[in-house]
């Protein structure tokens, strides 16, 4: 077996802008041009970049929730882009997502019990009583109780709601999660308590993640290896060590230099 358990090989994916002075003309934007990424297994890729690098695009369309232009993803070894609609939905079992805003993706008008579940009755995976089992199993997993099924996404902290999220994309026990800037949206003191609970559900679950920040300090504690993004292209990828010992991109100094306290070799 491949110790690689999701691979991306020359994705190519271009948007269509509207330009000119009353916006009649047209330009085109490549926000992913010609990346190719390796995830292993059980391990964590952190992609990195500032905002409009291509890496929540690349999150997307790693995902199949943004078709692409060209390119290949392979998972265990499958093209997801060339499965049949019946296939990529079991496929996405287990491949899972965490997004950055946990208000906006909860639906305000379920209750948590019903959102953790929803993945397991859209899947026909147990009966009605296994779901709810799993399901307050998984919420006690990340911090919650079993009070909380009956409550609704706008009565916790934003902390709390990222719990949520966690849970609704573990209870399937997925493979692969990728997490789009899961602490971004939160206080520096739950950023930490975050990235110890999705650290400690990946040695126990045996997950492989994909990381999207553009915090590299918030990278460093979680990641085992960095794709830097720039401009929607691959400039440096690497060990997270190797990475912040010595830098080989001006675009990676530049981001390193912007966490407080760390001294950049300028190489």
């Amino acid at each position: 077996m491949s110790e690689h358990i999701l691979t991306a090989r020359h994705l190519v994916k271009t948007y269509t802008q509207r330009s000119g002075r009353f916006g009649f003309g047209t330009t085109q934007v490549k926000a992913l041009n010609d990346v190719s990424i390796d995830l292993r297994v059980g391990s964590t890729l952190a992609v990195v970049g500032e905002s409009g690098s291509g890496k929540s695009t690349l999150a997307r369309c790693l995902l199949q929730l943004q078709p692409l232009d060209s390119g290949e993803v392979l998972f265990l070894g499958r093209d997801l882009a060339k499965m049949h609609a019946s296939e990529l939905r079991d496929a996405r079992k287990d491949l899972q997502m965490v997004f950055q805003d946990p208000f906006a993706s909860l639906n305000p008008r379920m209750r948590v019990g019903e959102i953790v579940g929803e993945g397991l009755l859209i899947h026909g995976l147990g009966s009605a009583a296994e779901q709810q089992k799993n399901v307050m199993a998984m919420l006690k997993r990340v911090g919650l109780t079993e009070a909380d099924m009956q409550k609704y996404p706008h009565e916790f902290s934003g902390g709390q709601r990222q719990r949520i999220g966690i849970a609704r994309a573990l209870v399937l026990h997925p493979k692969v999660v990728v997490c789009d800037e899961p602490v971004s949206a939160l206080d520096v003191s739950i950023q930490a308590q975050i990235l110890l609970l999705l650290k400690e559900l990946q040695q126990e679950m045996a997950l492989s993640y994909i990381f999207i920040s553009h915090d590299l300090r918030v990278v460093r504690h979680i990641a085992d290896d960095i794709v830097v993004m720039y401009h929607g292209e691959v400039v440096e990828q690497g060990k997270v060590a190797d990475i912040y010992r010595e830098p080989q991109h001006n675009y990676t100094r530049n981001l390193l230099a912007a966490i407080p306290g760390k001294k950049v070799a300028n190489g």
